[in-house]
């Protein structure tokens, strides 16, 4: 175990002098000028849509979708046990999932438990697992949110989610392999009940909660991480051992884009909801100015509101993973790129082609992202479209 963990010691510093300023110049550049050309992107990476009966039982509901995509999750399952086998030994690894994770079901508020054991049950994939599973991405997604506002007061919400840092990279490809099986199980998610949609979502195959979604005419939310040491890895230890007042992330912001009835009141909870683990919660309105980027810390803390102010200036919002009021570390700056192509576009030309081109511009756009997200609230529209990123592209 301590072998191991020296040498994820070990690859994390040479990453870090990889991409030093000093050994930049070594390398062919991972930036590119604001690009124009990405939008309409091709047809065969649009994401196709599930619907979700509401009124099925919790059981019920994924059946449709997980039982084809099954041997897919457990490959993806089983990385991410390769993963946790680092840090203790493998078997440990393994029993610390079917003999721990399993029983922690019972604590899920409903529907989350029908739908787990549903998975478990049309997949043949062990609860333990599928619990795993669906924790594992309240830790570890790396992204870029925006949110914006056009003359008229339209509002745009667009995210690239980034997923697979240090899982497994493909010499051979260039590629992280565990993003590279993330995409094929990529699905937008349309919740019906009554026959009518009352929310819409993007999920991976298999997990059950949103973190990132929209009510059709209400608002739009994407959740990104926020890298603390209280919370993440620390909040899933403590649940284990029965420390258990906050709520897990995922569920917290699918019960919010369902339930909401408007914009104000759902910031409102969702600055003081308590949380199990930190993040960045964009969140996106109907109305000129509804726009908000919530740090939300463990607890029910939040550290800062970042407002839309288009009356002075601020018609757009741009979060990665580090805190708004701070300059991001050196080795992962997507937030400058992101605002100078905003900058570039201007507020004139706000839309889903211009906010399409801003998240496919690299370093935005890296090995990492996995797909683009455009959420129009007025009209309704959720389109998701898978991302590649041709070498050369951060990171390596």
């Amino acid at each position: 175990m301590d072998a191991k963990i020296v040498l994820l010691v070990k690859f994390s510093i040479l990453f870090l002098l990889y991409i030093s300023p000093t050994k930049a110049q070594e390398f062919p550049p991972f930036t590119e000028d604001c690009r124009t050309d990405a939008y309409p992107p091709p047809v065969n990476t649009k994401v196709g849509t599930y619907v979700l009966n509401l009124d099925q039982a919790p059981e019920d509901r994924w059946t449709g979708l997980v039982k084809p995509m099954a041997d897919k999750m457990k490959i993806m399952i089983q990385d991410i046990k390769d993963l946790v086998g680092i840090f203790v030994n493998e078997t440990k690894a393994i029993n610390l999932v079917d003999e721990l994770l399993a029983p922690l079901t019972d604590t899920f508020p409903e529907p989350y438990q029908g739908e787990l054991r549903g998975i478990a049950n049309a997949t043949g994939i062990p609860l333990g697992e599928v619990v795993l599973y669906n924790i594992f991405y309240e830790v570890f997604t790396v992204c870029t949110s925006l949110v914006a506002q056009d003359k008229t007061g339209d509002l745009f919400h667009a995210r690239n989610l980034d997923f697979g840092l240090f899982l497994g990279w493909d010499v051979k490809n260039q590629t992280w392999a565990l993003t590279e099986r993330l995409r094929p199980l990529i699905i937008n998610v349309e919740y019906q009940q009554g026959g009518k949609t009352v929310a819409k979502g993007v999920h991976f195959a298999g997990y059950i909660g949103v973190i990132t979604g929209m009510k059709p005419g209400v608002l739009s939310l994407s959740m990104n991480e926020r890298f603390q040491l209280e919370g993440g890895f620390i909040g899933i230890i403590e649940w284990i051992i029965g420390q258990r007042d906050g709520q897990w992330m995922g569920f917290v912001l699918r019960d919010a884009v369902v339930k909401a009835t408007d914009f104000n009141s759902t910031l409102q909870y969702l600055t003081s909801v308590d949380l199990l683990a930190p993040g960045y919660i964009i969140l996106g309105g109907n109305s000129s100015g509804e726009g908000a980027i919530i740090t939300r810390s463990v607890g029910t803390k939040a550290d800062n509101v970042k407002m839309l102010d288009p009356a002075h200036g601020t018609w757009y919002l741009v979060e990665t993973n580090y805190d708004n009021w701070k300059n991001p570390p050196f080795f992962d700056d997507r937030r400058a790129p992101a605002t100078k192509c905003m900058n570039t576009m201007s507020q004139a030309n706000v839309g889903l082609k211009g906010i399409f081109n801003v998240l496919s511009t690299k370093p935005v756009r890296n090995l990492l992202t996995t797909y683009t997200a455009l959420m129009h609230v007025r009209n309704g529209t959720l389109d998701t479209y898978l991302q590649y990123c041709p070498q050369p592209c951060f990171p390596w």
